[in-house]
């Protein structure tokens, strides 16, 4: 083990100081550049309501699933084989870290390739077992299979993001996906209201907004981030690197598929009562995602925060900085449960042009948002023990939460279906959430006693 002084000061070590303090100083930039990812995803869907058609916001909204599958794919690749990378670098193992992340990239790049094809090859099928409706399907199939082809920039931004957070940075991305959101936002007017591109041009200028984070973030890598930057000899797969990546990372992948899957079952069973109810399914979900981007936010942090502690070998603030994060989760739900109720129909009016008739929609996004909010604190809970688990090399256990979470979704669909009930329909994501999440800390409660033992330390 080499052990050299090659920290700066946008890196920062999690494993001495209050916990606390550490986590939200953390969190806040990512939760900002959640809040930004949000922004400007909501902004695709308000251009393309407002200078398309509804049913081009049904369309989009339609995939909206698949999309969620997508982004779950890279997040979890990304999240697991970056693991390593903060093990590592907690254990001040740097010459490790340089080479755990130049083999995350070599798997980052294999991951890509597969999930491009498989996405590209199965969308027609999948669009129809979804049941899109006739008068969407055209605009909801050039939208995702664009963003499917361009799914090399989100896994590649979101692996550079995430090794850059690894080592304590969590400011860099942030202002990367500023950028990001501010150049998608023109490119949408460029191609929706300049060249009538429709949600083809929604999806191109994501893809290429993604592509320009990705490229300023290995610029920055190589530039200025000394413990990361790749030397000529690192560049081939280790296979004890990559059995540790992939051990994580591919369960974490596993896990978010299952779960969109569950989506999808959900999404098929709103698509049954038509365009109008998905449209409105579709502006609650951009509400409900943008008031709980504190919780993916949280699970990034604590993915950085656990995974070096364990890498130090401090399992007690571990113990204490999942305390510490449920407190803010709290905090945080309560808060913004009340706002998605009150602001609901503030934001709504946003995804359509001044003649559409909104309150044909608001039926069907309030009945997805009340049966949402009670169960925010379930959600963040999934985020914070997941994350926390993995970092500490328990990578199965986010497989494990995905099957409950998709018997949870199917189960309230198949239901809703049966007795013909949208609002049992919508229902899916919060029988999800509280199940899940109350499996969640069991599983947690029983991982850290077991790695107590591992430790011969004493249990809490």
């Amino acid at each position: 083990m080499v052990r050299i002084n090659v920290r700066t000061k946008m890196e920062s070590t999690m494993t001495k100081g209050r916990p606390l303090t550490l986590l939200l100083k953390f969190v806040i930039p990512i939760f900002l550049g959640f809040i930004f990812q949000q922004f400007y995803n909501m902004v695709d869907t308000v251009i393309v309501g407002r200078y398309v058609s509804p049913t081009a916001l049904a369309a989009v909204g339609s995939t909206g699933t698949i999309m969620f599958m997508i982004m779950g794919l890279a997040n979890g690749m990304t999240t697991g084989y970056t693991v390593l990378i903060s093990q590592k670098y907690g254990a001040e193992d740097y010459e490790g870290t340089r080479k755990a992340f130049v083999n995350a990239i070599l798997l980052g790049i294999i991951s890509t390739a597969i999930v491009t094809i498989v996405a590209l090859m199965v969308m027609h099928p999948l669009l129809r077992i979804m049941n899109t409706p006739e008068d969407i399907y055209n605009d909801a199939y050039a939208y995702i299979s664009t963003i499917c082809a361009g799914s090399i920039a989100l896994i590649g931004y979101n692996l550079l993001a995430a090794s850059l957070r690894a080592i304590g940075n969590s400011r860099t991305p942030l202002y990367f996906l500023i950028f990001s959101a501010i150049l998608n936002i023109a490119l949408d007017l460029v191609f929706i209201v300049g060249f009538h591109l429709g949600t083809f041009g929604a999806a191109l200028a994501t893809d290429l907004s993604q592509a320009a984070s990705a490229v300023l973030c290995t610029i920055y890598i190589v530039k200025k981030v000394e413990v990361l930057r790749p030397k000529k000899t690192d560049w081939h797969l280790r296979r004890d690197y990559s059995l540790k990546q992939l051990n994580i990372g591919i369960p974490m992948a596993l896990q978010f598929g299952i779960t969109a899957s569950g989506t999808m079952v959900m999404q098929s069973s709103i698509n049954i009562y038509g365009s109008t109810a998905v449209t409105g399914f579709t502006a609650a979900g951009k509400v409900v995602n943008l008031m709980t981007a504190g919780m993916p936010s949280l699970g990034q942090t604590m993915a950085a925060y656990c995974g070096q502690n364990f890498g130090y070998g401090d399992l007690d603030r571990v113990h204490q900085g999942t305390k510490d994060a449920m407190k803010i989760a709290s905090v945080y739900s309560i808060i913004n449960g009340v706002l998605s109720v009150v602001l609901l129909p503030i934001i709504i009016g946003f995804f359509f042009d001044k003649g559409v008739d909104v309150t044909a929609y608001m039926p069907y996004a309030r009945a997805y948002v009340i049966a949402c909010v009670p169960f925010y604190i379930p959600l963040a809970m999934i985020f914070i023990y997941r994350n926390a688990m993995q970092a500490c090399g328990y990578g199965k256990t986010a497989l494990m939460l995905g099957i409950v979470e998709l018997l949870a979704r199917f189960f309230t669909a198949f239901l809703s279906i049966k007795i013909h009930s949208f609002n049992l329909a919508v229902a899916g994501d919060a029988a999800a959430w509280v199940t899940a999440g109350i499996f969640s800390i069991i599983l947690y409660l029983f991982v850290m006693k077991q790695l107590r033992k591992t430790a011969n330390e004493p249990n809490w």
